[in-house]
């Protein structure tokens, strides 16, 4: 089906993302994957094209685009060629970049908004803890007043960007009387700061383009200058913000399931059996029909919430829908791949294999699935 949610200039866009995953992302996928980071070079020459900076003031280094249509262009280029690189970026510009434009002073935004548009910083946001998983108000890292300052002590794991990142933005509890939900402050942390320490990249199953590490926090002593918005606020903005997140991994979760599947009936195509295509036997035909109409329907919702979105119209709800059911199709897209392509299929150096380890995680992060029809089940009245 045809869609119709971007215009001329989404398209131009478009063929200027194309052109740098082209140039930069594919070639250095090799370099990435062995390293298991992206190179800081892909990160200056994506801030040089102006594609880090969309939505932020022109006069702090962004372009001043507030259309978030070119947001999901740019993040479904990336995911077609890698769901790890995707990962790395988005969660640059459309994960933190919304912290730092609306929760920062005009002073904190002259000091790192300049040098994150031109990805000479890069970030991370350290929500997770080993303890919480999806449970952000169970947190235990703490900050205590002394005098102007705040003490951290605490931890944060599965944070992407986590071992290469200037900036991260974390979140404490300031306020153990309060309820869970409240009480809770947001924090910017930056490289060098003493008792600020990173462990080891952690070892996933999939997307290994993508650092992922573990955050210490041992007294480490930050001044007010640190806080992101209001005091004991910091739940509050999380969970405003976490939309913004769930549509994100709803357009790169489709984006490489449809760039995985175009592959795939290809492939179908191509690789004989018993005399004939593979994609010409009645099952394998009726699978891929049944996975390019799930990708065709899918699509048509993600469409609408980011046209939702892009007019500041996009409900949490509907936002949860979106994850949950995007990572739903991804990964049954995903599976079926690997299953057509048969044992070739089971082997990494055919993307389809690499694609199935690098998808199974849509369904844990930004908020399990379980918890996203908790979201839509409590919005029915239960």
């Amino acid at each position: 089906m045809q869609r119709t949610l971007f215009d001329a200039d989404h398209e131009l866009f478009r063929a200027s993302v194309r052109a740098f995953v082209e140039r930069t992302i594919e070639p250095g996928l090799p370099t990435y994957l062995t390293q298991r980071l992206i190179d800081r070079a892909a990160w200056r020459e994506a801030g040089e094209a102006g594609f880090l900076g969309v939505g932020i003031p022109e006069e702090l280094g962004g372009s001043g685009v507030g259309d978030y249509r070119f947001n999901a262009v740019w993040l479904e280029e990336l995911a077609k060629a890698s769901l790890g690189v995707a990962t790395s970026f988005s969660l640059h510009t459309d994960i933190v970049a919304p912290y730092l434009v609306e929760l920062t002073t005009p002073e904190q935004r002259e000091r790192w908004l300049p040098g994150f548009c031109a990805g000479e910083i890069v970030t991370a946001i350290g929500m997770t803890e080993a303890s919480g998983g999806s449970d952000l108000a169970a947190l235990r890292t703490t900050a205590v007043r002394d005098g102007p300052d705040w003490i951290i002590n605490g931890s944060k794991t599965f944070i992407t960007n986590g071992s290469s990142a200037e900036l991260v933005i974390i979140a404490a509890r300031t306020n153990p009387d309060a309820k869970p939900a409240r009480g809770i402050t947001l924090f910017a942390v930056e490289e060098g700061m003493a008792g600020f320490t990173r462990g080891r990249k952690l070892d996933k199953v999939g997307q290994h383009e993508a650092d992922t590490a573990e955050l210490f926090f041992t007294d480490l002593r930050v001044g007010a200058d640190a806080v992101l918005g209001e005091v004991d606020r910091g739940f509050v903005a999380m969970m405003e913000r976490l939309p913004q997140e769930r549509i994100s991994c709803a357009v790169t979760n489709l984006a490489h399931a449809d760039a995985i599947l175009a592959e795939t009936i290809t492939y179908a195509r191509e690789r004989r059996a018993f005399g004939a295509p593979i994609g010409s036997f009645q099952h394998n035909k009726f699978l891929l029909a049944e996975l390019v109409t799930q990708l065709d329907v899918a699509q048509a919702f993600i469409d609408a919430c980011v046209a939702a979105h892009s007019e500041g119209a996009l409900s949490a709800v509907d936002a949860a829908k979106a994850k949950w059911w995007s990572s739903q199709v991804q990964n049954e897209v995903l599976d079926a791949c690997v299953q057509l392509h048969g044992g070739y299929g089971y082997m990494t150096e055919y993307r389809a294999a690499q694609a199935w380890m690098d998808g199974r995680v849509t369904r844990i992060w930004a908020g399990s699935n379980e918890i996203m029809k908790e979201i839509i089940g409590r919005d029915l009245g239960f």
